[in-house]
């Protein structure tokens, strides 16, 4: 069975958020395109958030089940 690609917008958001969760800096996105940047920052600002909020690890897992990592 062939797995679909993910849509590029989801994962530039998923990606964005693993990266705010970990703690990484908004200057490593790695897209030049706006669109891509704007939905990576998007997911960043929600990853960070929740850093700070303590929702890291398991305990982050139920509020945003899609971002596995």
């Amino acid at each position: 069975m062939k797995r679909q690609k993910r849509d590029r917008i989801q994962r530039a958001y998923v990606h964005g958020y693993k990266a705010g969760i970990s703690g990484r800096s908004r200057d490593d996105c790695p897209s030049q395109d706006i669109n891509l940047r704007e939905y990576w920052m998007s997911g960043w600002r929600e990853g960070r958030g929740d850093q700070w909020d303590g929702m890291t690890g398991v305990s982050g897992i139920h509020k945003n089940p899609m971002v596995m990592t």
